[in-house]
């Protein structure tokens, strides 16, 4: 046996014996699959709790009657647009309605609007209890028997958190009334702009050190800073928008060199701002997945274009580019994935807690899904805790949707 073989068994790399390679086989088959068990388990368990908060009973009590507000006969849902204003200017200070004049004039707000306001800040259902589905299933006789003695008006409902008035409703104090409409925007737009500003920049970055840059110096220098900062933590992207995009930028972030609106009052703390640091973010990672799959070509395509009297640009641009697309796709798939669920830079950088106006253009304030759920979360009112668990099915419904839309071009470019 030669001393290579020797220095192979000695390493356990290679064992003459069958058996206990066999036996090591097993061993680490065993662990592969005990670890991917675990894996779904603690999967399992999120999306069980997950559920068992966005449905159960919920008991209600209103502060007013609604049949109180009833103008000759009509209900108040029935109320039309100016009945409903007039309801809201008796029972309301005149500084509240100046406020809610000032962030959207009643003359813009439909009618569904202002009844929502009505009902929030008039008839103010309360939350006096709610309960998770195992509670609502098998203890519902103490819950009802709880009712009766502690609040005798409250109405039970069953109810799940999680409807399309829950998705088309913004913001509110009530939880009953609270949706994730003006978040979904917002994380719609955040996104996007990150996209747009960070994919074609990291493509052609990739492009370029791949097959370009010559191997010097400065060329490895850039590279050993690009995968550092793919490891940097998201804070720090944060502060460094801030500094930028708030601060240095702000005339144009703001939208004030363009006159828009919203300049008065967001002050650089804008979505433009958000999807920018967030394209920072995801920057480094777009750039490394995208060399490797550019790298993964095989070369003798470039040779037999060169052969041909193709260009070093229409070689990279007919064969690398089209051969590395799925391998690129992949890259964005994940940079999608980090960037949706980011919640420290867009803190730093202005993200809204408490906001009910829907992002109209890339200067308006804004929030996303996981500020909302982290506000929801962190208020002293155990009711919120249901919001945020139907929060974060909708934020996941959305991380699927998009990544299911980039596999999906991922797989036809692949195809072609």
């Amino acid at each position: 046996m030669s001393a290579m073989d020797h220095q192979l068994e000695k390493q356990n790399l290679f064992s003459p014996n069958p058996t206990k390679r066999r036996r090591l086989t097993r061993i680490w088959l065993v662990t592969f699959r005990v670890s991917t068990l675990v894996g779904i388990v603690a999967l399992g368990t999120l999306l069980i709790t997950i559920l068992n908060n966005a449905v159960g009973y919920v008991a209600t009590e209103n502060s007013i009657d609604p049949e109180m507000l009833a103008a000759n006969g009509v209900a108040l849902q029935d109320l039309n647009k100016r009945e409903l204003i007039l309801v809201l200017q008796k029972h309301v200070s005149p500084g509240l309605m100046r406020r809610f004049e000032q962030d959207q004039p009643f003359e813009d707000r439909t009618k569904q609007d202002v009844y929502s306001l009505v009902l929030e800040r008039v008839v103010e259902p309360v939350v006096v209890g709610s309960w998770s589905l195992r509670e609502s299933i098998f203890q519902k006789g103490e819950i009802e028997a709880k009712l009766a003695v502690e609040h005798p008006q409250a109405e039970l409902a069953f109810t799940s958190w999680l409807d399309l008035d829950f998705i088309t409703s913004p913001q509110s104090s009530i939880a009953m009334q609270a949706g994730v409409r003006t978040a979904l925007l917002g994380t719609l737009w955040v996104i996007a702009i990150a996209i747009l500003f960070s994919f074609p920049i990291g493509v052609g970055a990739a492009i370029y050190l791949q097959e370009y840059a010559g191997d010097n110096w400065l060329q490895r220098i850039i590279q050993t800073n690009i995968n550092n900062l793919a490891g940097v933590p998201s804070i720090i992207y944060g502060m460094l928008g801030l500094a930028v995009f708030v601060r240095a930028m702000e005339r144009i972030t703001s939208g004030a060199i363009l006159g828009v609106v919203e300049a008065t009052t967001a002050n650089g703390r804008t979505l433009l701002s958000a999807g920018l640091t967030l394209g920072l973010l995801i920057l480094p990672l777009i750039i490394i997945n995208a060399q490797e799959a550019i790298k993964a070509v095989p070369n003798r395509l470039r040779q037999a274009s060169f052969g041909l009297g193709a260009t070093r640009w229409q070689t990279v641009w007919h064969h690398v580019l089209p051969s590395a697309l799925p391998g690129i796709l992949t890259g964005a798939i994940l940079s999608i994935s980090r960037a949706i669920g980011e919640t420290a830079p867009l803190v730093v950088v202005g993200a809204a807690t408490f906001i009910t106006l829907d992002p109209t253009n890339v200067f308006s304030k804004f929030t996303t899904l996981p500020i909302q759920i982290y506000q929801w979360t962190a208020r002293p009112q155990d009711v919120f805790r249901n919001t945020a668990a139907a929060a974060i099915i909708v934020l996941l419904a959305l991380l699927i949707s998009l990544n299911a839309g980039a596999v999906y071009l991922r797989n036809r470019s692949s195809r072609r």
